[in-house]
């Protein structure tokens, strides 16, 4: 089953996940910002995750605006080259600040991972699947309960998630660097 949902959701063209999000994504724009839910909108990804259907875990899904920073121009005293308004990215990705705005909001979980959902031509939508380390559930569990200990505290500011460790440069080690023989 899990093969056949990852096949429909990278060909979203060919498939019926185009047609469904066409018909979502307007009502998640009219949502708040950041909406928990009751099951991952794609199962296979969260299961790959970490993700598993038990008390202690929370889906959070949220929408993080496209782009490079938004800056406002001088009202005088500069050539329109040095205004410093257009091409100013931000060094952290888009899916690692909707981890950030989510681990925000609930202060009492820690993000374990998160994914992409949707994209239109204002927002990108990820689901942040969020791990309660205090829930007697997860402290029971030994393939989760590392979250707990003291070290794992605000991970995701730290960079410690996956994606935190993608824009950190610790992904690819042998990248970058001669391979010595």
């Amino acid at each position: 089953m899990y093969k056949y949902i990852r096949e429909a959701w990278k060909n979203t063209d060919n498939s019926y996940v185009k047609e469904l999000m066409q018909t979502r994504a307007p009502q998640w724009r009219k949502d708040s910002v950041i909406v928990r839910i009751d099951r991952p909108t794609r199962l296979d990804r969260a299961r790959s995750l970490g993700y598993k259907a038990k008390k202690g875990y929370v889906l959070v899904r949220t929408r993080v605006r496209r782009g490079g920073r938004r800056k406002s121009r001088f009202t005088a005293g500069r050539k329109p080259k040095r205004m410093g308004v257009k091409k100013i990215t931000p060094k952290k990705s888009i899916k690692r600040i909707a981890e950030e705005r989510v681990a925000r909001k609930y202060p009492n979980l820690e993000v374990l991972n998160s994914y992409w959902v949707w994209e239109d031509g204002k927002f990108k939508f990820f689901e942040v699947i969020l791990v309660d380390p205090q829930h007697p559930s997860i402290k029971n569990d030994p393939n989760i309960n590392w979250i707990g200990e003291k070290q794992h505290t605000n991970r995701v500011f730290r960079g410690l998630t996956s994606e935190g460790q993608k824009t950190r440069g610790l992904r690819n080690k042998g990248k970058g660097a001669e391979k010595v023989r």
